[in-house]
């Protein structure tokens, strides 16, 4: 499929204006009309019973919700989404994809006008029903790069989140970082109160897999429930480059949300889709 890029298209439908945007219309357009048959799909394996798929839809352009709404939800002009939760940073809407704009750190105020503090980016649904799940989507990511705040790290990039209870409870599979692996990792709330964020990660696999920046490609990752704990895997492009049995989940055996992080990386996504059981 050839991309045809759009600079103007994506903000037409009135979303905020950003000059660095500007500069960044073309490679938006370009990756957003490459994936239109693209889908993120969440599919629950082996949970309590089939529910409707959960397929938030994306406009053609606009903030759809930040940090801000999270943060002061009843304020004036705060941005809700029925679908979304971002904790860290801001969620745009671009020709029908979803988008953590030009990542940087500082204050969003309600509509990411200037900043949109992406550099740290957390989005978790809503729903946190999900039981056995495989999450499979469209992604593109463009080189990491870096703030006075957020240095460069191994684990810059992306990652899906499955069984999302809170920021200290989740499995996070990580499908491009910087330093080229994909790993599955497990994070629970910390024995020690000075930990970060109050959680610890456990790394439960590891292996080495980088895709080229700047394209297209589809990341499927799943948890389901067995009697020996918690199965765990991890797709790119249709292979299983990863898997892992958390033989320890503790409170990871329950339902919880999914969503999507992104360090010091901007990233799109296209057609999040969930199906399969829930609790």
């Amino acid at each position: 499929m050839t991309d045809v890029p759009d600079p103007g298209r994506a903000w037409a439908t009135g979303g905020p204006r950003v000059s660095r945007r500007v500069l960044l219309g073309g490679a938006l357009a370009a990756g957003a009309t490459a994936a239109t048959a693209g889908a993120v799909a969440v599919v629950y394996g082996s949970g309590r019973h089939a529910a409707a798929p959960f397929a938030p839809v994306f406009s053609d352009g606009g903030l759809v919700t930040n940090e801000y709404a999270y943060r002061h939800p009843h304020a004036a002009g705060a941005r809700r989404s029925k679908d979304w939760v971002v904790t860290s940073g801001s969620l745009f809407a671009a020709q029908g994809a979803g988008w953590t704009g030009a990542p940087d750190t500082g204050f969003t105020g309600p509509d990411s006008a200037e900043v949109t503090d992406s550099a740290v980016f957390r989005l978790v649904s809503r729903r946190r029903d999900f039981d056995a799940v495989t999450v499979t989507t469209r992604v593109r990511l463009r080189p990491p790069i870096t703030t006075p705040r957020t240095p460069a790290q191994d684990w810059d990039g992306g990652h899906l989140w499955l069984r999302y209870h809170s920021p200290q409870e989740l499995y996070a599979l990580s499908f491009r970082r910087r330093d080229g692996a994909v790993v599955i990792k497990r994070k629970v709330p910390a024995a020690d109160a000075s930990a970060v964020d109050g959680g610890d990660y456990a790394t439960l696999a590891e292996a080495r897999h980088a895709f080229p920046y700047d394209g297209w490609h589809q990341v499927t990752a799943s948890a389901v429930n067995h009697p020996g704990g918690v199965r765990l895997e991890l797709a790119i492009d249709g292979t299983t480059v990863l898997s892992a049995d958390d033989r320890t989940p503790g409170g990871l055996l329950a339902p919880g949300g999914v969503g999507i992080r992104a360090d010091n990386s901007e990233l799109f996504f296209r057609g999040f889709q969930a199906r399969g059981d829930v609790a």
